[in-house]
Parts: C-alpha cells; structure tokens; sequence
C-alpha cells in the first residue's frame, strides 16, 4: 500500500490505527469492487437464483485479483461499504423467499460461508502453482506411483467403488458441477425448499 502510494510505510499511521485497522480498510475497498447491483439496477438479474449466482461470481472475481485476501481474517469481518453491501444484496435477494427473518440471515450467512470457503481454497491453489511451478494435476501425477503401489482397496472399500463406478478417468466438461458449483447449487435448493417463492 505505502509503494503504490509512494510514501513510507510508517506514514501510513499517521492515518490509521494500526495494521488490523489498516487490513480491515483494505478488505473493504477490495470487497466494494463487486459493485453488487441495487434494486432497479439494469445489471441486476431477475430471479432470486441467478441474483445470488452473481454475487458468488463476483466475489470469487475479488479473491482472484487479490489473492491476498485469503490471509485476512473473516472471523470479526470489518462493517465497511462494502461488506454491508454485501449483506443488503443477498439479505434482497432471500426478502420475497418467505422465509422469517432470522433465517434469512442464517440463509445468507451460508452463501457467504460458502463462496468465501471456495474463493480462499482457490487462491491458496493458484498461490502454489506458482509459488512451486507446478500445476495441481502436475502435483497429482507425480504422486501416481502412491495410488498404484501402496493404495490398499481392501482398507478403503468405499472409496474404490466410489471411484470405479464413476467413470472418472473418462470425465469431461459434460459431467456433473466441480464441488463449488455443486455445494452452491444444493445449498440453494434447500433455501428453495425452505421458502414459498424462491426461484
């Protein structure tokens, strides 16, 4: 922050408190990036789903372009313009699912979880690859011999039908959603089944 800004770096104090202020700032603005559209806003779409299908497409947008994000603490997160926009825009979509308030926010506290959970795993991911130079599924083959030497099916019997029955050596793009999409899909179906008019 202080190079980008051209100062030095204890002048930053002058300004804020310290270094948890200081990140909580930077976590805010990040988040404001979104740009989450309101009510009425030609950029908001129609349909609770793909509202909400937005918000996660644009968060994980942010922690791809910072992935330093992954580091900052979401434990007591920083009520700034972005973070209470976040909390208007999903708290919006969920309002005509007639669900009663408090599961509302439990409603949208899960989203959050969610998408935050993905986002993080997926720059802690690509922080590796190039970190190490070596890609996930460079890592995976690499360790190949382990499967094929010392796997016992015999102690992992689940995992081996699991395996064999579906099909995953011949997996292509038409096969079922990678664990975000899928996670995010039957979380949202539950909120569905839980509300009058969630669509």
């Amino acid at each position: 922050v202080a190079d980008r800004i051209g100062v030095a770096v204890m002048t930053l104090y002058t300004h804020v408190a310290g270094k948890a202020e200081l990140v909580e700032l930077m976590v805010d603005t990040a988040m404001r990036e979104r740009d989450l559209p309101g009510p009425g806003d030609p950029d908001r779409p129609d349909g609770r789903r793909p509202q909400v299908e937005l918000y996660a497409q644009r968060t994980r947008a942010v922690h791809r372009r910072h992935p330093w994000l992954r580091e900052a603490s979401t434990v007591r997160i920083p009520r700034g313009p972005g973070t209470m926009a976040q909390q208007e825009y999903l708290l919006l979509a969920l309002q005509q699912t007639g669900l009663p308030p408090r599961e509302m926010f439990a409603a949208a506290g899960a989203i959050a979880t969610h998408v935050d959970a993905a986002a993080r795993e997926e720059a802690e991911t690509a922080q590796a690859d190039n970190a190490t130079g070596q890609s996930w599924d460079a890592w995976w083959a690499e360790r190949q011999h382990v499967w094929e030497e010392y796997f016992d099916v015999a102690e992992y019997p689940t995992m081996s039908q699991v395996w064999v029955e579906g099909d995953f050596e011949e997996a292509d793009e038409s096969d079922p959603e990678d664990s975000y999409d899928y996670g995010l899909q039957r979380l949202l179906d539950g909120i569905q089944a839980r509300s009058r008019r969630f669509h």
